[in-house]
């Protein structure tokens, strides 16, 4: 039938629009096809690509949950012996993941050869700004290719968060004094004023990653 159809012909377009950095035209594939339920007509394979290209559009448009159900559903339902598609899902959904707080194991990251990812999701762990920042640096003209530059360097809060829980854990108090985040920087090689620390933590607070209050008198 033609609705058969339409579902490849999507497909294609969305693959011109994103080769041509058009996404605002992709907008107008999406709505028709999600109001009419045009996307369950067709074969798995072209509902992989389509939820790819939806993924990476959501992605783009910092709908980060959206994309992580997406690119997450075109993971999971790609043939599995279709390992360079995988791959190339998972370089966005990697991203997508990291900001979200959920950390890929070491062996996914292998199967696949996403080596890059590596030092970040170490270095996030840990809460290793260095390392994380380092990182970034060394594959930057791969994830700005990619378009996940910006989405990973938005990961750093993450590192943030560790670190703080490992600084809290070692103070072994419920009040940390600012000073002592401020010698943790300086051991890292990120030295940095208590003002921008309090900066820093205001931010986790108040996105949630973090739960606690500050108190600049006291500096605490």
């Amino acid at each position: 039938s033609k609705k058969a159809g339409v579902l490849a012909i999507v497909n294609e377009l969305f693959s011109i629009y994103f080769s041509l950095n058009t996404l605002r035209l992709c907008k107008n594939l999406v709505r028709p096809m999600e109001a009419k339920k045009l996307h369950d007509k067709g074969t798995m394979g072209e509902l992989v690509t389509y939820k790819y290209y939806t993924g990476r559009l959501a992605l783009f448009e910092d709908q980060y949950g959206d994309a992580e159900r997406n690119l997450e559903y075109a993971f999971e339902n790609c043939h599995v012996r279709a390992t360079k598609n995988k791959r190339i899902i998972l370089r966005y959904l990697v991203p997508v993941k990291l900001y979200l707080g959920r950390l890929p194991s070491a062996t996914l990251l292998q199967k696949y050869g996403l080596s890059e990812f590596g030092p970040l999701v170490d270095s996030m762990r840990k809460g290793d700004l260095r390392t994380f920042n380092d990182s970034l640096v060394r594959f930057q003209d791969k994830f700005i290719r990619q378009g996940t530059y910006l989405l990973l360097e938005k990961c750093k809060a993450i590192c943030y968060r560790n670190l703080f829980k490992r600084i809290h854990f070692v103070v072994g108090k419920s009040q940390v004094p600012l000073g002592h985040v401020a010698n943790s920087f300086k051991g890292l090689g990120v030295p940095i004023d208590l003002d921008e620390i309090e900066c820093i933590l205001a931010n986790l607070i108040y996105r949630g990653y973090v739960r606690g209050y500050l108190s600049h008198t006291k500096r605490v």
